[in-house]
Order: C-alpha cells, then structure tokens, then sequence
C-alpha cells in the first residue's frame, strides 16, 4: 500500500527526472498518461501479448485456438475504442490494444480456414 510520504517522493523523483530533461520533452514525460503513470506502464507491458500473437503466425494453424484469438481480437477493438473516448487520449493503450486486435484477427482467419477446410475434406 503506498503511504502518501511515499507518493510525494516518487512525484518529487519525476520532478527531478523532468527537470533534466529537453525542454520538448517535459511535457510528453509529465503527460497525464505519460511514463510517470500507470496509464503508461499498464499498456507498454500488454504490447507482450502482440509479440505473441506476431510469434503465433508462424505456428501450425492446427495449433490456434478461435476462441482465444477471437477474445484478444475483441478485447483488442473494445479497448481500442475505450482508449480514445477517455481523458486523456491514451494514444500507447489504443496502438497496444489496436494490434492485439489485428494481430488476433489475423491468427483467427488462418485458424478458421484451416478448420473449415478439415471440414470439408
């Protein structure tokens, strides 16, 4: 649990930070969604599920799952959409979540052709 003593030293830390930084670069630094938040960190650790759909086009499509890659396919758009109606604009949460989207989009065709063409044989 953070104390607030503990809040003020981490916001005095990114003051410091901030101050040694180009002028140009404060304001994108102490952005309301910038690296100084969880609005930041929460979707630069989720851009690991698009390294993994991206790894998953070079797996058998016997091996998708639809269901999984239709949920992240989903996810992906309802967040993306999400992202841009809140304030402030999270631009980094709807590029993560707009390619989670394509990148499940992509896998789950390859898997349903696939299955639909076991089907048919």
């Amino acid at each position: 649990m953070c104390t607030p003593q503990k809040g003020k030293a981490y916001h005095r830390l990114m003051l410091k930070i901030a101050s040694v930084l180009p002028k140009k670069l404060r304001p994108l630094f102490l952005h309301p969604a910038g690296p100084t938040t969880v609005f930041f960190w929460a979707p630069t650790f989720k851009w690991g599920l698009v390294i993994a759909g991206i790894g998953d086009i070079h797996r058998p499509p016997s091996t998708i799952s639809l269901s999984q890659t239709a949920s992240l396919m989903i996810t992906g758009a309802i967040w993306s959409r999400y992202s841009l109606i809140i304030s402030p604009k999270n631009y980094n949460l709807f590029s993560v979540n707009a390619f989670t989207s394509l990148t499940g989009a992509y896998n789950f065709v390859r898997g349903l052709l696939y299955y639909k063409e076991q089907e048919s044989k």
